[in-house]
């Protein structure tokens, strides 16, 4: 079925094989191309500064979209990001990073344990140098209390591919074990809330409503 208008392009600011997945899977033609932004700068930016996490997830969306929407004004740019927060022992909220190797993601899973974080998932929407629509949907999950042992397993299993993920896990994969509760869409979760997107795009004649 084809939903889509011919114009205009519809670009993702984003190298996120998921992010691709979930577009396609809705039907949806496009291109995507990688942000080259300073994530890590900005984050330690808004954080110093005292932003909130949603305020921060914006400004780094923004900025991806920004940054590849300099090459093409005319396509309609969608810049995603997405912040793990959780509220620690000591009451105030720690910002999750994607995990640098196997030992820090073990640690950054132990740290989550037992508790309920936020996943802060921004989206912006550009075109001809102006942002025109964001969203920020933040779902809840809440990790079980594992074992260590199931943890190692788990690594074992997933491998490296976890690098490349907030959490330090896949929902849509054996990370679902970690879990004892999860509130919110799962395509958010994942990166990309498409329902939010895909009311966006009706309501902009880029697919049929």
């Amino acid at each position: 079925m084809g939903v889509q208008a011919g114009t205009p392009r519809l670009v993702l600011a984003s190298s996120s094989a998921t992010r691709r997945t979930l577009l396609e899977r809705a039907g949806l033609a496009f291109e995507a191309f990688p942000a080259a932004v300073d994530e890590a700068a900005l984050k330690e930016a808004a954080q110093s500064e005292g932003i909130p996490p949603a305020d921060a997830a914006l400004i780094l969306a923004e900025a991806k979209a920004e940054r590849v929407g300099r090459r093409m004004p005319e396509a309609l740019v969608i810049g995603c990001d997405q912040l793990l927060v959780c509220r620690m022992d000591d009451g105030f909220e720690r910002w999750f990073d994607k995990p640098a190797d196997m030992e820090a993601a073990r640690a950054q899973l132990l740290a989550l344990r037992g508790r309920t974080h936020r996943l802060v998932t921004a989206t912006v929407a550009r075109r001809g140098g102006v942002r025109i629509w964001q969203d920020v949907s933040t779902p809840r999950l809440t990790m079980r209390e594992f074992s260590e042992a199931f943890l190692d397993a788990y690594l074992a299993a997933e491998g490296e591919v976890l690098l490349g993920s907030v959490g330090g896990y896949r929902l849509e994969a054996l990370g679902v074990h970690l879990f004892s509760r999860v509130e919110g869409e799962h395509s958010a979760i994942l990166g990309l809330p498409m329902l939010p997107l895909l009311g966006f795009l009706r309501g902009h004649g880029v697919v049929q409503g």
